[in-house]
Parts: structure tokens; C-alpha cells; sequence
């Protein structure tokens, strides 16, 4: 068969046994790169020709994804590090290095990253990886302009915003495009079609309701950014302020229409920083869903203080079935530290107000953060157990690229990860930051030994099994089985059992 030529591919990096150890198998989601398919709709709606490669959905190695891009023989490679959370760009830079240095070597394409990552630190990326371009900022316009200048065969880029290259061995960069306002021409309807959609598989706790059924599944956005400040959190990097912009409802529930009639869709992530924050914005998209009358299981993320109890009844009706929480801290020092105001009794009353109209809550906790100490962490877990959501995250404060922690870890000089997938939260690398008063290791092993108290408490189990069933009891004593390893601890045998 003939080689057939594109502009450009867009590739998805990934190593999901590296990031998540053998969780990974059946417990973690495999998410549709929606960032991606939708810069390739936006691309592909201004006259280019575009392919994509979602290297973790096809589970396809460094070599393999160069052979690929070998065959649809693009003028550029653009390796996308973006993510639906905050630590997903840095803890896969370790993999998309390696796909980056595969490219380089293994085929004629020019080869561009940009992402959250990149957008972070983009001379720092151009140094230390096998690329030609660095995009700092949001992309499309970036992508818009770099294509077209190669199309020209013109070396001259200086024309082109957001873009990092060497010049005569110099590295040379170009402000960044401005914030793009109309999201709906940036972020249009995604070109699911150019994505494996039989592949990607919703969270577990995401399909308690019916755990055999995880697929297929998708993730939207329907806003950019947070006009939050969160310490820990680097999610408005791209952008470069704290902020929030909005696709329009219609779009959005034309898109899910999309998504339902023509992929089966059911499980959907709306993977908006803070999804319920505008009631216009969201309860309009909530008022056209129960119009619509599909049978969707939705997830989104809220904060305490943001969430309206008379809007509860129509969200549940509308399909969304679980709201994420960033609870963090259950110690007000600590949660103020973090840039994260808000009340003790307001959280029960909130979580169990969620709970009342049937919506199941996730909790998100954070261990290690700089005011933490081992009794405020353990005031935090004893407040999850209280809590007894019907699922939680536990993770450790880490410093990521772009956030303020990162700043100020590289200014006090503290410990990092010597690899990027040691961001990640389950790598065997993993290396979390330590607080004023305990160590990374304290910090680490705490959140371990949490995990495996929560999932296996009878009061959780119990409630589990009155919820969901027996089967999805034994989904979760079968999770907390799964012992994922770290460089630093050695576990006791009790926890092996």
C-alpha cells in the first residue's frame, strides 16, 4: 500500500504500567485525549490534513509509533504532553523523550511538543529533548502557523507565537498567542472519528452502578482554566493566569449528542478544572441534557463551596451520577496554607447533601502539604473515614512544573524526582515532596497505609455492598490486593497480605 502524505499527526504519549504499576490493568481509566482530537478538528476545519496517534490507547511502543508515522509520512509530528489532571503532562515527559528521540531518528518528519509540561518549562524541554519546537501556550494558532510555514519551506519563525526552536545553535523564542476568547472555534465539535473509541475505558468507581460496562467512554470539556490559585496546582499553566473561558452549552450537548448517537457513548468525564462554578454555564448544560432524555452516567468536578443544593435534583436528573470534590485537608491551618479556604461542618454538610439526592461523591485529600504534620494528616484521613465517600483519591502534595510548589521547591532547593514519570502518583519512583515538619518518605508511606485503611474499613465495605452489591465489594477487596511498589519504602509484610 502507498505511503500517504499528511500536514501533521498528532500524537498521544503514554505508559500506563509505568505511571500506575499493575493498577493500571483493571482498575485506572484509559481516556480519550480530547485536547487532541479536538485541535485536530480545529486544524482539519482550516483546510489541513490530520492524522492521530494515541500511543497509550494502542499500546504501542516508542519504535512502533515512529514506524507509524513512517507510513502516513507527515511535514510535522506534534507529541501533545497535555492530560485531564494536573499531573498528567509531567509524569508521561519520561515516554514522550523516548517517542521524541524515536521520531528523530526513525523518520523525516519535523517533530514539535506542546502541552502543559512544555508550557511550563519550554527551554528547559527544548534542551533536554530530541525536538525541533517547543510550544509554550494553547497550541491551535502555534500549530496553525508552524504548519504553514513548512508547507512554505521557509526557515524564518520568528513570525510564529508561542514558538521555541534553535536558530544557529541559539535558542531563540516568540510570544506567546494571546488567550484565544472564543472557545467554540478552538475547542469545535472533536475529531472523535480520528481516535480508537473502542479502547478507552471509564474509571472503576466511575461504573459502580454497572462495573462490567466501562466502555465505551469519553471526556469533554465545556470550559478552560480555574480562577482559583491553588498552591499544588498547575492547571492554568498554558494559560498563564488564573481564569476560566467557556464553550458554548449548545456546542457541548450537540458534541455529547455526537458521542451518544454515533459511539454508544454512556460514561462520560467532564473534565473541566471546576465544572460546577458558573450556574448559567452549567445549569443551562444540565437544563438541555434533561431535554434530551439520554440515559448517561456523567462525573465532574465541584468545589464545597460552589455546589447549590437546589440544583442537585435537576443534576442528578440530568445524568451526572458522581461529583469530585477537592477536599484536601481536613485541618483549616493546613487547607489556608494551600490557598483553599473553607469550613469543616460545610464539608459534611455538603458531602451528605450531595448524597441525599442520590449523586455518589469522590473525595480528593492531600497528604503532605507544607503545613502538614503526621496528626493533621491523620485528622485528614479520620475526616475521609467520617465521610465514608463512596470512592476517594488520596494523594501526596508533589511539586509539578508550573505550579506555585514547583517554584518554591526549585528556590529552596528541596528534593525532586530524578525521572518525570516520578511525579506520578502510583511510579515506583514516585517522590513526593516533605513538609515543614515530616519527610517525603513519612509523607509517602502515610498515604499508602491511608489507602489501604479506607478501602478495606468494614463501615466502607458495608456501605459499598448496600450501594452498588456484592460484586463491586469484591472489585475493591480485590483492588486493595494490588500492591503497588516504591523505591523508597519497604512495606511491611502485613500489607502484602
Amino acid at each position: 500500500m502507498a505511503n500517504r502524505k499528511v500536514d501533521i499527526v498528532l500524537i498521544n504519549p503514554g505508559d500506563r504500567k509505568q505511571i500506575y504499576q499493575d493498577l493500571w490493568k483493571d482498575y485506572s481509566a484509559a481516556e480519550p485525549p480530547f485536547w487532541i482530537a479536538a485541535i485536530a478538528a480545529y486544524l482539519r476545519n482550516n483546510g489541513f490534513d490530520v492524522a492521530v496517534i494515541d500511543t497509550t490507547a494502542e499500546n504501542i511502543s516508542p519504535q512502533e509509533t515512529a514506524e507509524k508515522v513512517n507510513y502516513i509520512h507527515p511535514l510535522l509530528s506534534a507529541v501533545i504532553v497535555y492530560g485531564s489532571q494536573p499531573s498528567a503532562s509531567t509524569q508521561n515527559m519520561t515516554i514522550t523523550g523516548k517517542i521524541c528521540k524515536a521520531l528523530k531518528e526513525n523518520s523525516s518528519s519535523r517533530v514539535a511538543m506542546g502541552g502543559l509540561h512544555p508550557s511550563a518549562l519550554p527551554k528547559q524541554t527544548l534542551q533536554e529533548t530530541s525536538v525541533d519546537f517547543v510550544i509554550e501556550g494553547e497550541g491551535p494558532y502555534t500549530l496553525t502557523s508552524l504548519i504553514q510555514a513548512l508547507k512554505t519551506g521557509k526557515a524564518d519563525y520568528s513570525a510564529i507565537p508561542g514558538l521555541w526552536y534553535y536558530k544557529n545553535g541559539i535558542i531563540k523564542n516568540n510570544p506567546k498567542s494571546p488567550l484565544i476568547k472564543n472557545l467554540d472555534e478552538i475547542l469545535p465539535i472533536a475529531a472523535w472519528d480520528l481516535l480508537p473509541m473502542e479502547k478507552y475505558r471509564a474509571h472503576n468507581w466511575h461504573c459502580f452502578n454497572n462495573i462490567e460496562n466501562r466502555m465505551p467512554y469519553a471526556a469533554i470539556y465545556t470550559s478552560l482554566g480555574c480562577p482559583y490559585s491553588c498552591i499544588f496546582c498547575c492547571i492554568n499553566t498554558p494559560f498563564g493566569k488564573p481564569g476560566i473561558r467557556y464553550r458554548s452549552p449548545e456546542l457541548v450537548v450537540n458534541e455529547i449528542e455526537l458521542l451518544v448517537k454515533k459511539y454508544g457513548i454512556k460514561n462520560i468525564k467532564i473534565a473541566d478544572e471546576l465544572f460546577v462554578l458558573n450556574e448559567k454555564h452549567y445549569m443551562t448544560i444540565v437544563d438541555l441534557l434533561i431535554k434530551k432524555g439520554y440515559d448517561l452516567n456523567i462525573w465532574a468536578y465541584a468545589r464545597i463551596d460552589t455546589v447549590k443544593p437546589e440544583n442537585l435534583q435537576r443534576m442528578k436528573k440530568a445524568g451526572i451520577n458522581w461529583l469530585a470534590l477537592g477536599i484536601e485537608s481536613a485541618n483549616p491551618d493546613v487547607r489556608d496554607g494551600a490557598k483553599k479556604k473553607m469550613r469543616t461542618k460545610d464539608i459534611k454538610n455538603i458531602v451528605e447533601t450531595i448524597q441525599n439526592v442520590n449523586i455518589r461523591v469522590i473525595g480528593n485529600f492531600i497528604f503532605g502539604l507544607p503545613d502538614d504534620n503526621l496528626q493533621t494528616m491523620q485528622e485528614t484521613l479520620d475526616m475521609a473515614m467520617e465521610l465514608n465517600c463512596e470512592f476517594v483519591n488520596f494523594y501526596c502534595a508533589m511539586a509539578y512544573p508550573g505550579s506555585k510548589l514547583y517554584n518554591i521547591a526549585i528556590k529552596e532547593s528541596w528534593e525532586l524526582p530524578k525521572e518525570w514519570h516520578g511525579f506520578s502518583q502510583h511510579s515506583y519512583e514516585t517522590l513526593p515532596l516533605p513538609t515543614k515538619y515530616v519527610s517525603a518518605k513519612e509523607v509517602l508511606k502515610f498515604r499508602d497505609n491511608a489507602f489501604y485503611k479506607y478501602f478495606k474499613n468494614p463501615k466502607y465495605l458495608k456501605m459499598i455492598e448496600t450501594k452498588f452489591g456484592i460484586e463491586v465489594k469484591t472489585h475493591i477487596i480485590n483492588m486493595t490486593k494490588t500492591i503497588i511498589k516504591r523505591k523508597i519504602i519497604i512495606y511491611p509484610s502485613e500489607m502484602k497480605q
